[in-house]
């Protein structure tokens, strides 16, 4: 079953701690919000499962359109429902970044700037020294604990949010906290650098072709990461806001980057919702690339920012991109990517 409180925290971040445990060590936050209330972001740094290393990313300059997803989210706790109407994370549907250049680092390491602590500390603690800065902190809450004591910051009542990570494709011992638009991830907002980070960790354990309802791993689906460059057929622009009157006639270009032919009967391009539009049969060339027209019954590209994806014809995603409303409110311009 998928997580059971899962939502965003938006608060200040007010202190840190690293943890040198050898079990199962977090890289601790002390968080309030507007009102006073205390809260502490748990983050793994290490897994359970080999191999131990997490995967990580960081976006320093993050542009998606989840941020104007955040507007009118009130200080503190925000439970978001389940489902990809608001602004939940999903590493594997989101685009919210490319897996392939997510790296692995060991939790805590002697010397400065070579392990997964330095890189959090290096952002967080950033945060902490901006009074203007604001953290979004993605996964599952937990307390209030009956007024006791934080076990980390000491503050009372114990309370927090933890499963700042990918939570779907799960090996089969943490299957239990599989689901769908529900990963973790931090988000800083530096309003007066007007500049959002993107801080994203999976376990190298997790698979990222996913059940669209479970968030289990697909049965015979590859496991491992795209390999930079890899994906055969890349989406690479999207005419999003074609001049003229609704219905526009949208479109996608898709480009074939490998030196083979792809036969593209059965594939479809997606949009954040699950609508889908059929992609043209036959093979595409080496080197070609097709522009697929969006059916009005089909994926829709709304001009205030969206995702789009590419499924083979067993549905497995192919490729993924995301453009934000500054670039979609261009009307006549084609996005590219």
């Amino acid at each position: 079953m998928p997580l059971k409180a899962y939502g965003v925290l938006i608060t200040r971040a007010v202190d840190t701690r690293r943890e040198g445990a050898d079990d199962t060590p977090h890289y601790q936050i002390h968080l309030t919000d507007d009102a006073g209330t205390n809260y502490r972001a748990a983050v793994n740094v290490l897994s359970q499962e080999r191999p131990s290393e997490l995967l990580y990313l960081v976006d320093e300059d993050f542009r998606h359109p989840v941020t104007d997803r955040l507007e009118g989210l009130t200080s503190g706790w925000n439970t978001l429902p389940a489902g990809p109407g608001g602004p939940n994370l999903d590493f594997v549907r989101g685009n919210l970044f490319d897996p392939a250049r997510m790296r692995p680092l060991p939790p805590d390491a002697d010397g400065p700037d070579n392990d997964l602590a330095d890189v959090l500390d290096h952002y967080v603690r950033r945060a902490v020294d901006d009074p203007e800065a604001r953290l979004y902190v993605f996964g599952e809450r937990w307390g209030p604990e009956n007024g006791a004591q934080d076990k980390v910051f000491g503050f009372r009542p114990g309370n927090g949010v933890h499963d700042i990570h990918m939570n779907q494709g799960n090996s089969r011992r943490f299957r239990g906290d599989d689901g769908v638009w529900q990963d973790g991830g931090i988000l800083i907002h530096f309003p007066g650098q007007s500049r959002w980070v993107g801080i994203f960790l999976a376990f190298q354990s997790q698979f990222w072709h996913t059940d669209d309802i479970t968030g289990h791993a697909l049965e015979g689906a590859d496991g491992t990461r795209p390999e930079p460059g890899g994906q055969r057929v890349r989406v690479i622009a999207a005419l999003v806001n074609p001049r003229g009157p609704a219905p526009e006639a949208e479109t996608v270009t898709v480009l074939n980057a490998s030196p083979d032919r792809v036969d593209l009967t059965g594939w479809r391009i997606t949009d954040r919702l699950g609508h889908g539009s059929p992609v043209p049969s036959g093979p595409l060339a080496p080197g070609a690339f097709l522009s697929v027209p969006l059916t009005a019954d089909g994926a829709r590209l709304g001009n205030n920012g969206g995702e789009i994806n590419l499924l083979d014809a067993g549905g497995l995603k192919v490729h993924g991109v995301s453009y934000t409303g500054q670039q979609g409110g261009r009307e006549g311009w084609t996005v590219v990517f």
